[in-house]
Order: C-alpha cells, then sequence, then structure tokens
C-alpha cells in the first residue's frame, strides 16, 4: 500500500480523488524552481493581490513602499485623497522612486537624475529640459499606475489589465469573513504602527497551509496551551467549529476562542479590572447586530485565506500577513496587527502584548510554525516520500475545524491557474455540507 500511494501519476501536481476522500499533493510543489517561477507568471501576475490596508495612507501625501508579488510598488494617497499604486520604478531609467518604507510627500523624486513626480504619479519636474526634443511630453512619462481597488479598507491590486473580474468578484466568499472583520468598529479599523519583518527557509504555500491548519494546534503549540491554562483559560480538547472553502482559492476556518479577545470576549487573561468593559462592548454589539452576528464578530475566532498569499488571523489580536514568495526554498513574511481606531488606550495596550505573546514572530506560535514548516521543507529532501496528504475530512458531510478543506480549496485554484485555466468558478462550501456553485 506504502508503494502505491507514492508511485508518480504523470506529470501531475494536485491529486484530487473526492469519491475515494482523497487528496495528495506532490511535494515538488515546494522544491521545483521551475515550478516556483511558474507561479510568478501564472498566479501572481494575474490575480489581485493584498498591497496594504487604506489606514496605512491616512492623510494627502502619505505612501508605504514594499514588494507586492514579486515588484515593488507604492501605495500612496495622493493631495486629491485618491489611494493609487505605482511601480516604484522611475519611468526614465528604472531607479527606485521610492525608497523608504513609508512617509508622507508632496512629490516623489528620482535619486539617479533628479526626475520629480507628483504624489498623484504626474512628471512634473525634469532637470535641463532643453536637452528634449519637442515630441518630448512630461505627461508621457508619469508613474506606471498599476489597476487597484479597495474592498472594506484592504487595498488590492492586479498586475493584468485583462483581468475579468472585480475585486468583490475575485473576493467571492471572502468578503463575509472581511466584514466581520471590519465591522468591529462604527469609525473604522486601522493598522496599528510597526511590522514585523522575518522570512523563512521554506516554500510559501507551507505557511499558508499552516495558518488554515488548526489541527496541528495541541500538539504543535503545548507551551501557549500551558500558558493559557495558567493564566486561567482552558481550551477544550474538542472544540466546535467548521472550515470552509469560500471559492477561487479562498478559505477561512471559525470556532469559539481558546482565549480573551480584545473585542469583546472577556476571560482571566485580561484580568479582572477590564471585565466590565469588555462585556459592555459586547452588550453594544448585540444592541447593533443582534444575538447571532454579534457573537460571531465578538465571540468567535477565525483564520482567513485569501488567494493567492493574504491570511488574516482573528483571534487574541488581529494580524495581517503577506507572505510572499522568494525562490522555491524561501518566503518573506510582513506581519502587522488591526485594530479599531476608537479602542480604549488600555484595551490597546493589551492587544499589543498579546499579539506579540502570540502572534509575533518571537511568541509562542510562530515560532513554533517557523520551524515545524521549515521541518516539512527539509523532509522533502528525501524523495522517496512524493506526495504530501491533504484529505482530512474529505469523509465527512459536515466540515469540522481541524479538516483540510480550506487548504484544498487553495490547491484547487492554485492547480486550475498553473494549468492555464481562468479560474473564475466559484464553489463555496458553507457550514453543514451545503453547497453553490456558478460562476463569477
Amino acid at each position: 500500500m506504502t508503494i502505491e500511494l507514492q508511485r508518480p501519476v504523470g506529470d501531475r501536481i494536485v491529486l484530487d480523488d473526492p469519491e475515494r476522500h482523497s487528496f495528495r499533493v506532490d511535494r515538488r510543489a515546494y522544491t521545483d524552481e521551475d515550478l516556483a517561477a511558474r507561479e510568478l507568471t501564472r498566479i501572481f501576475d494575474h490575480c489581485w493581490l493584498y498591497v496594504g490596508h487604506e489606514s496605512e495612507v491616512p492623510g494627502p501625501g502619505s505612501y508605504v513602499a514594499r514588494d507586492v508579488g514579486g515588484r515593488p510598488v507604492v501605495m500612496a494617497r495622493g493631495s486629491d485623497g485618491v489611494i493609487r499604486v505605482f511601480a516604484n520604478s522611475c519611468t526614465h531609467r528604472g531607479a527606485l522612486i521610492c525608497s523608504q518604507p513609508a512617509g508622507q510627500v508632496r512629490s516623489f523624486r528620482c535619486p539617479y537624475h533628479d526626475w520629480t513626480f507628483s504624489n498623484q504619479g504626474d512628471l512634473v519636474g525634469v532637470p535641463i529640459p532643453d536637452g528634449y526634443g519637442p515630441g518630448f511630453r512630461k505627461a508621457d512619462f508619469g508613474l506606471a499606475r498599476h489597476r487597484s481597488d479597495t474592498y472594506r479598507g484592504f487595498v488590492f491590486v492586479t498586475y493584468d489589465p485583462q483581468q475579468p473580474l472585480t475585486l468583490t468578484e475575485y473576493l467571492a466568499g471572502a468578503t463575509e469573513y472581511l466584514d466581520l472583520v471590519d465591522d468591529q468598529s462604527e469609525v473604522g479599523m486601522e493598522v496599528i504602527r510597526g511590522a514585523q519583518l522575518h522570512g523563512a527557509q521554506a516554500n510559501w504555500k507551507l505557511m499558508m497551509e499552516n495558518s488554515v491548519d488548526i489541527y496541528h494546534f495541541r500538539a504543535l503549540h503545548k507551551r501557549y496551551v500551558s500558558y493559557m491554562e495558567s493564566l486561567g483559560s482552558v481550551p477544550p480538547r474538542r472544540r466546535g467549529g467548521f472550515g470552509r472553502a469560500l471559492g477561487l482559492g479562498h478559505g477561512a476556518n471559525e470556532l469559539p476562542p481558546a482565549a480573551a479577545r480584545p473585542l469583546a470576549y472577556w476571560t482571566p487573561m485580561f484580568g479582572t479590572e477590564v471585565r466590565p468593559r469588555i462585556e459592555a462592548t459586547a452588550a453594544r454589539f448585540v444592541d447593533r447586530f443582534g444575538p447571532e452576528r454579534a457573537q460571531r464578530i465578538t465571540g468567535t475566532n477565525r483564520a482567513l485565506l485569501v488567494f493567492p498569499n493574504l491570511m488574516i488571523i482573528d483571534a487574541i489580536a488581529i494580524t495581517i500577513r503577506k507572505i510572499d514568495p522568494v525562490g522555491a526554498g524561501r518566503m518573506a513574511i510582513t506581519s502587522v496587527a488591526l485594530a479599531p481606531k476608537d479602542e480604549d488606550p488600555d484595551i490597546r495596550e493589551l492587544r499589543k502584548s498579546h499579539y506579540l505573546t502570540f502572534l509575533g514572530p518571537a511568541g509562542f506560535a510562530t515560532p513554533d510554525d517557523i520551524e515545524i514548516i521549515e521541518s516539512c521543507q527539509r523532509g522533502y529532501l528525501n524523495r522517496t516520500v512524493r506526495y504530501s496528504d491533504l484529505s482530512r475530512g474529505m469523509n465527512k458531510e459536515v466540515p469540522e475545524t481541524t479538516d483540510e478543506l480550506p487548504a484544498r480549496e487553495f490547491w484547487r485554484q492554485w492547480d486550475r491557474l498553473m494549468h492555464g485555466d481562468d479560474g473564475h468558478h466559484v464553489e463555496v462550501a458553507h457550514p453543514g455540507g451545503a453547497h453553490g456553485t456558478g460562476p463569477r
């Protein structure tokens, strides 16, 4: 049986056999440099990709510069208040027009020849202009602008001018979970200043899988479980919840909290002095949304995967993780914390403390996750075992929290795009086993 399981099936990477409740991924997907290069052209050059949150560019002239899908870009709010995403490359000779990660400017100046661009992308200054002929027009040399759009404060870009889906269409069922995040404040959410920039010696897809894998929690994060128990939170061994496929590669897990939530679920981890306010906040959300939706917003944890490389984990704090490939065996991770703008200062401090304690790169959980996915990457060097198995839960009609349904949704979309399918067909698995399909 073991030999049969490892027998290669042609050149296929994803082996999906619902009738036999089997889902396997060829480990070449994590190690092959040619596949890694093809991912950039077939996935990252066409999908909608997360750039940042609109709160990161709060006023006219503010900007952030970062790599998105392997390309340097600038997300800037112009003097007119409009958020735009530009190629971070001078239209003259190609140098970066913005080398700082964030700031506020009236214009961007290329350090090579002093070409100057407004914060709306227009070329406004060229030194010694008489060196150019009468056909030279500054209007022809503005910064290259990428197609971008925003959903509930989350800004995305696509490099494909022929991308047929609007951002809302592309997000499919993920919009439901972005709504649950953004509805946590009536005045809006904001990224807390500061970011964690780190990486791992492993393929980027391993982190996407890990981030929606609840099955590993007790086994891998024993230290954090013990820490929670020492503070009065006792995670049950079998937790209610469910996983969902949200269409177009997106997936989510939703489950009861194992620990406190700043909004608005109290356990002894947060201390008795804040309990009345946290419970009062929960009551206000019941008045605002009704008991059922209020419970989902304030009393439920969730992990959302937006294909291809965005993770939002909403638990003891909210983290936004952008996970970028760096070849087949490395990744770069950018993590920031998201919070309500109107949060009380002492609750904000609790949020930041527990964010770093669990979700930060030096916290309880993230080093465990990095170490284990790097262990997987090293294990793939033994090519005798060819496939990884992601079939957990395929034998069940009703998805459960520890099922691997969200990871399978990710891989099905990966497989479609890598084989040239436009990937525009949505199949959403709802709690309770109901399914809906349709083109988007």
